[in-house]
């Protein structure tokens, strides 16, 4: 009967036993572990400006960036899951946390399980996708697109996000997940963090309460690299620090600008950050859009509306992908809302700027068997993580993606 409970609780929080069954392949076993920590909001300049013993050393023992660049949006669901497919999202299909489908029938949000849990919005193929596609068992303690089955495959176990679940609980499945016998012990795992950007958003940057979320995180990850090492594999395991973005504050006394003070939004989906707005027609308006745009502009001193044609190349914002038919960006610590009413949802601390913006980077760091020691290197983009996370776990690379595949892989000492 014991047996038959224990069968039970596992097929519910590991999802459908597809991919690699539960069970590595024999030419899997022998392989690394590669552990990816996310830290919401973690900004760039963070690490040196507050204590972060932790991360200090992960960065002695490994490489660290100066910085890494996120994609457009900068927004947690969009950058996570480029970071796991190495895509932008006009090509992943993850463009926002919450948009509507190109037909206008659907809505994805980060707040809808049923949506978030729905294969068929993530294009590309995550790591942990391939991994289970080869044999390879994955674990996620939360990150994006790990609660849904993608291309057919599910994790072998995963968890259905739950932010009261504290991040001492998280680590420690980790470790569980760690001491498996070899045949079941996930080689790639994922372990995520929301205190900082949480803290950060309530109180701002650099307030008291964002300040102490960064120690509770760093303790965390103490309490992690502490449990590896007591670990028969601590030697074959890597450990990946990233973030999906930083954090900056509005500007003192700076007005939001309100959109339906220019325009009427009866005929259009309007999904609001407060750092931008993104402009849906519920049906296509010959025009419509470029007279939207203008009406804007000529009102707007500390933003700019724009066509998914008008945005920046280096935003990779294509017309095809389901970007807002009208987007609207705030310049840095300026706010943008659709009504009024809207404008008093406003947070402290925000992400969404331009990713141009610094206060929009966040930070990578790794260390492992064949990684140097001590390494600083430039400022990243995001979409490069993916190349490294393929060739520490040895995995074929049998999709598209869009990042250097030199940019962290060359660092890597032969194996």
């Amino acid at each position: 009967m014991r047996i038959l409970v224990w069968l039970i609780i596992l097929a519910f929080t590991s999802g459908c036993a597809s991919g690699s069954g539960g069970r590595n392949a024999p030419e899997q076993q022998d392989k690394p572990y590669l552990i990816l920590v996310s830290i919401d909001g973690f900004r760039w300049d963070y690490q040196d400006t507050y204590d972060a013993p932790t991360l200090d050393r992960i960065a002695a023992s490994g490489i660290r960036a100066e910085a890494m660049v996120p994609v457009f949006p900068t927004l947690t669901f969009p950058n996570h899951y480029s970071i796991a497919t190495g895509l932008y999202p006009a090509n992943h299909g993850l463009i926002g946390n919450n948009f509507p489908s190109q037909d206008r029938s659907r809505f994805y949000s980060l707040r809808d399980r049923e949506a978030v849990q729905d294969g068929s919005w993530y294009g590309g193929q995550p790591v942990w996708v391939t991994a289970e596609k080869n044999g390879m068992v994955t674990a996620a303690y939360y990150f994006v697109g790990t609660e849904a089955p993608i291309d057919g495959v599910a994790m072998t176990y995963w968890h259905q996000f739950d932010a009261s679940v504290s991040g001492r609980t998280r680590v420690d499945k980790v470790l569980e997940w760690l001491a498996l016998p070899g045949d079941r012990r996930p080689h790639l795992i994922t372990l995520y963090f929301e205190d900082v950007d949480v803290a950060t958003h309530s109180y701002g940057p650099g307030s008291a309460e964002s300040i102490a979320s960064i120690k509770v995180v760093d303790d965390y990850l103490a309490r992690l690299l502490g449990g590896i090492e007591n670990t028969a594999i601590a030697e074959q395991v890597y450990v990946v620090v990233v973030s999906d973005h930083g954090q900056g504050a509005y500007a003192p006394e700076a007005a939001p600008f309100i959109i339906d003070s220019v325009v009427d939004l009866d005929d259009m989906i309007v999904v609001d950050h407060g750092t931008s707005a993104f402009l849906y027609f519920e049906k296509p308006q010959t025009g419509r859009a470029e007279a939207v745009r203008d009406a804007i502009n000529r009102a707007w001193s500390h933003g700019k509306a724009m066509l998914p044609g008008d945005a920046p190349a280096a935003w990779h914002v294509t017309g095809d992908a389901g970007f807002a038919d009208v987007i609207l960006q705030a310049d840095a610590g300026y706010a943008v809302y659709s009504t009024t009413e809207r404008s008093g949802h406003a947070s402290m601390g925000d992400h969404g700027w331009a990713r141009e913006d610094p206060n929009m980077h966040g930070i990578f760091l790794a260390s492992g068997p064949r990684l140097p020691t001590g390494l600083t290197i430039p400022p990243i983009n995001n979409v490069d993580v993916y190349p490294l996370l393929m060739e520490v776990l040895d995995l074929p690379i049998s999709a598209p993606f869009d990042g250097d595949p030199d940019t962290l892989t060359r660092l890597l000492e032969p194996d």
